[in-house]
């Protein structure tokens, strides 16, 4: 099964490198011998496990990291600049977290190599191992990615919780990416949590009419409201897998959730009611190979790139001086 396992997504990483002229010089093991005899990967690794071992959501933290990095201009760490106007600034972005996992990483690496990994590559194995960790396959990332020049907040536009599904469906087709990718990678969420301003409306005034959701469970909006009082001045978060035996786990529990009508975005919930994705949400929340399947859509969402010029950072945070001048 493993083997088995092993050789679809191999296959897949294939057919990405023919059908994506975007994705470049990207290859798996792309770092091998690149430094000597340093397992570039394994120091990674190391840097995350102990992060891991300190706080098990940086899962959901790290996932939402690249996702909001390859959406806006590939997967180029444009996400890590600081600066006032900076992608971090935009309103999406504000939550983000990780970054000082990425920060470790890098200087890891360049104790041992400097000038070679790009900090783009290290958000992609970190996370990867972060879901790893969480339960989830350990598939093969490529590498070979370059650090963009430009982070700008005005660029950040990701597609919102309370998007429609055919609205979602658009935004994903814009970057390559089919439903089927999308509903995978929103499985993302089976680790992530969501504050309660992004789902009140479902709670207490649905579309205006007064009353919660009515694809809602009635047992979790009761639920829901305890922990997200109406007019509350604190916004509190909620797990976005409401089972709670594997909220930190990289699993198809998601999809069962909402099967049982206790999605907590609009945007989750809808995907296994509307035509266009319910199928697939079926089918994965039956499923035995949602790791393999989810890693190859990481690996899809991976291959984002914008073709234009970068670098290799000497700091995650900021442009090589050369270029900031």
């Amino acid at each position: 099964m493993a083997r088995m396992a092993a050789l679809v997504l191999a296959l897949a990483l294939a057919l990405v490198s023919l059908v994506s002229p975007c994705q470049g010089a990207l290859q798996a093991g792309f770092y091998k011998g690149k430094c000597g005899k340093a397992d570039v990967e394994g120091v990674v690794r190391r840097v995350v496990v102990a992060q891991f071992n300190k706080d098990r959501t940086i899962t959901a933290a790290l996932l939402r990291m690249q996702f909001h990095d390859c959406f806006v201009n590939g997967c180029d760490a444009s996400i890590l600049l600081d600066g006032k106007n900076s992608e971090k600034t935009a309103s999406p972005n504000l939550s983000v977290r990780g970054y000082e996992i990425i920060d470790a990483a890098k200087t890891a690496v360049e104790a041992l190599c400097p000038g070679v990994i790009s900090c783009a590559d290290i958000i992609v194995m970190a996370t990867r191992d972060a879901v790893s960790l969480s339960g989830g396959g350990q598939y093969p990332v490529q590498t070979g990615r370059k650090d963009g020049l430009v982070s700008l907040a005005s660029n950040v536009n990701l597609p919102g919780p309370s998007f429609s599904v055919s609205q979602a469906i658009s935004a994903f087709a814009q970057k390559g990416l089919s439903a089927t990718d999308m509903v995978f990678l929103l499985g993302g969420h089976t680790v992530g949590v969501a504050h309660c301003s992004f789902f009140q409306d479902r709670l207490y005034n649905f579309q205006n009419t007064g009353k919660p959701d009515p694809t809602m469970d009635p047992a979790l909006v009761r639920t829901l409201r305890s922990r997200c009082p109406e007019k509350s001045k604190v916004d509190n978060t909620v797990n976005l897998d409401q089972n709670q035996l594997s909220a930190l786990t990289v699993d198809n529990s998601y999809y069962k959730q909402l099967q049982a009508h206790r999605g907590i975005l609009q945007i989750d919930q809808e995907l296994a009611l509307d035509r266009l994705t319910n199928a697939t949400v079926s089918k994965i929340a039956k499923s035995l190979d949602f790791s393999t399947k989810f890693g190859e859509a990481m690996v899809k969402l991976g291959a984002l790139q914008s073709g234009s010029p970068g670098e290799i950072r000497k700091s995650c945070r900021a442009v090589n001086p050369s270029r900031s001048k």
